[in-house]
């Protein structure tokens, strides 16, 4: 039995409490002191009684915490945190800063006003959900370390606890010249290292623990899990009463190709990931996002292009297209901007939302497939 509290729903918190003897309310203070005012000890929570802190203390319950091991920042303004975990092991985040939206703060613009940042607009924060990943997918570096264990919820979580705590103390000590700006995170992304769909059951613990009212708030179509393409557990979310955004990484129109790119398409075909899309928006009606990495000569033309707009056709989605940002030990190349303007242009033509993810973090490797790059996971 986990006796971490910070892995724990408020719904097992709620039974917890109730099981040793205590009101059920009483588990929204501990839920409550955890994920909004970082508490890392039992007896740092107050509302409860001494005699119930010693007794959750005596049956070994305790408040986990990630240590920071350090922090890089590239110039574009983003920012990857290493955290340590207890075992030794580590894994990274990434935060991602959008620009001052001049018509939301007349007169600002990035970096032309004093005490205001690129990263004074929406902040998004890219979580890891395993150590390392056992997917192995080519063009991504975490792939190559293997896969070393799942993280728990309360690690999970604990990157956006201890970033936000960041962020506030940033603001709070610059409130005068931003004092109408946001100074939290915004939009959580289960991007990071490992498949989060291989580690369904705390994941989902961490989007209800991160989506709560009494913990961090943040509205559930701000939580977007990406997976690879893992069919049963799609469909498995599907049926869940909560229901974050859904990307899914594609990255080729065909099988051949994929399976090159992705081993996953060897077990799980194309047809059956669609056809597991087809059940997810059935039951939620919500769309998905196919996140397509653009290799030079391998999915980048525009006859892959029209290959892809065939095998999606009929799918509510939106595509986002990413430039592959290279990485140590890997021989791929990216396609370029021509390249990827010409493969959206023809997306487009079709009819399919498409955007374009920019490049950020490069020079840190906090680039979307670099993160893992300077970590060490196997023996």
């Amino acid at each position: 039995m986990d006796k971490d509290l910070k892995s724990k729903t408020i719904d097992e918190l709620q039974r917890l409490v109730v099981g040793l003897g205590q009101k059920k309310y009483i588990a929204g203070y501990v839920f409550s002191f955890i994920h909004t005012r970082g508490v890392t000890e039992v007896s740092a929570i107050t509302p409860l009684n001494k005699s119930f802190r010693s007794e959750l203390i005596r049956q070994g319950y305790y408040i986990s915490k990630l240590d920071t091991i350090d922090k890089l920042a590239d110039p574009d303004g983003t920012v990857k945190y290493v955290f340590g975990l207890s075992d030794g092991k580590r894994i990274e985040s990434v935060l991602l800063f959008d620009p001052v939206k001049s018509k939301r703060f007349p007169g600002l613009s990035p970096g032309n006003s004093k005490g205001i940042s690129q990263g004074d607009g929406r902040q998004t924060l890219c979580v890891s959900t395993q150590v390392g990943c056992a997917m192995g997918c080519v063009f991504c570096a975490t792939g190559r370390l293997g896969l070393a264990r799942n993280l728990t919820a309360g690690e999970i979580v604990d990157q956006v606890n201890l970033i936000d705590s960041v962020l506030n103390t940033r603001y709070a000590n610059n409130e005068q010249q931003v004092s109408s700006i946001a100074h939290r995170v915004s939009n959580v992304v289960f991007m990071g290292m490992g498949e989060p769909l291989a580690n369904y059951d705390e994941v989902l613990k961490a989007v209800r623990i991160l989506n709560h009212s009494k913990g961090r708030n943040i509205g559930i179509r701000h939580l977007t899990i990406s997976t690879c393409g893992l069919p049963e557990a799609i469909e498995r979310l599907a049926d869940e009463d909560i229901s974050p955004r859904l990307a899914i990484s594609l990255n080729a129109p065909t099988d051949a190709i994929r399976q090159k790119l992705m081993p996953i398409t060897k077990k799980y075909p194309l047809a059956r990931l669609l056809k597991a899309v087809e059940v997810y928006q059935h039951k939620t009606r919500n769309r998905v996002t196919f996140e397509y990495c653009l290799i030079k000569g391998v999915n980048d033309s525009a006859l892959h292009a029209r290959m892809l707009i065939k095998r999606i056709r009929g799918v509510l989605c939106n595509v986002n297209l990413i430039e592959y940002n290279p990485h140590s030990g890997c021989n791929l190349r990216p396609s370029g901007r021509d390249a990827i303007g010409r493969f959206a242009k023809v997306l487009k033509e079709s009819g399919i939302e498409t955007t374009v993810r920019l490049k950020k973090g490069q020079s840190i490797s906090a680039a979307c497939g670099q993160l893992g790059s300077s970590l060490k996971l196997k023996s």
